[in-house]
């Protein structure tokens, strides 16, 4: 039973007379219950259902799949004459119930598993294979990776800021800004060298993960705002523009090789990493911080 309130003395009095009239035990503040986690602090309480998705992934042999960005494909519809039928529908059953199950945290999941609890009674490999994806996308422990950087920021010697932001999710777990080692004297091979420095730290992060049981079965996407640092990143020819270039910083180069980062060109406007290489006006700042996950504490409980 749970019991909650916002006085603390009138809970410990119900709780002491309940104790009177049943035989029960006060096991102290919830963090977990019926398969959800609870997390309880003085900006609010959060839920989450971390360890049921890991049992799920597990029980349908999903725990290494590959995620994806979506539940569903765009404009995917899909029929009850869709595909053979399954023999032994149990599974299907199962998936989509425990699915079901996750809506009580997850809205985002309510359309595509009421899609799905459309096909129980005779359910196909088609819808199977749908029920699968929806899976899929709740794994989603998804690195991905902002670089960039501000040419020439330091006017004493002239050397340029690097940046880079990492998300998972909507979450941002790791940022970081700092003066470039040499003197760039372009602002593509800033670009660049920003990159290789993201690159270092993404490749950190997804063995930090798979020592965690978040192997990233996919590239990194590595966010850039400059579509000529990418094309010299994605070329190993040398030319007279880029041949003075270190060395070092020409591992990007091998990292996408062996996919560990997928380069992929973004729009300033939603360069996360903007914000970490240079001074920004209200409106830009404000929007980024946003993006960053930032907001102001309500300190009032704690003064």
């Amino acid at each position: 039973m749970l019991v909650t309130g916002s006085n603390v003395r009138l809970l410990a009095e119900f709780n002491m007379e309940m104790q009177d009239v049943f035989e029960m035990s006060n096991l102290g503040i919830m963090n977990y219950f019926l398969g959800m986690e609870i997390h309880q602090c003085n900006s609010g309480i959060f839920i989450s259902q971390r360890k049921y998705v890991v049992d799920i992934l597990e029980k349908f042999k999903l725990e290494s799949c590959k995620e994806v960005a979506t539940p569903l494909a765009q404009n995917e519809k899909i029929s009850k004459n869709d595909g053979k039928k399954i023999e032994e529908p149990f599974a299907y059953r199962s998936l989509v119930g425990s699915l079901l199950y996750l809506t009580a945290t997850r809205p985002d999941l309510i359309f595509p598993t009421g899609l799905l609890s459309r096909f129980m009674s005779l359910p196909s490999n088609v819808h199977m294979g749908v029920a699968k994806r929806v899976l899929k996308y709740v794994r989603g422990v998804k690195l991905d990776g902002y670089a960039d950087s501000d040419w020439v920021g330091s006017v004493d010697d002239m050397k340029s800021t690097s940046g880079y932001v990492f998300t998972i999710g909507l979450g941002v777990i790791c940022w970081n800004s700092r003066k470039q080692e040499v003197v760039a004297q372009s602002t593509v091979e800033a670009e660049y060298i920003s990159l290789e420095a993201a690159a270092n730290q993404g490749i950190w992060l997804r063995k930090l993960l798979a020592d965690l049981g978040q192997e990233q079965s996919s590239p990194t996407e590595l966010c850039c705002d400059n579509k000529s640092a990418i094309a010299i990143a994605q070329n190993p020819v040398q030319h007279g523009r880029t041949k003075h270039i270190n060395v070092k910083f020409h591992s990007i180069r091998e990292a996408e090789k062996n996919s560990l980062v997928k380069l992929h060109y973004c729009s300033t406007d939603v360069q996360l990493a903007d914000i970490m290489t240079k001074a920004r006006p209200k409106s830009r700042l404000e929007f980024l911080r946003l993006k960053l996950g930032m907001s102001k504490a309500n300190l009032k409980e704690e003064c």
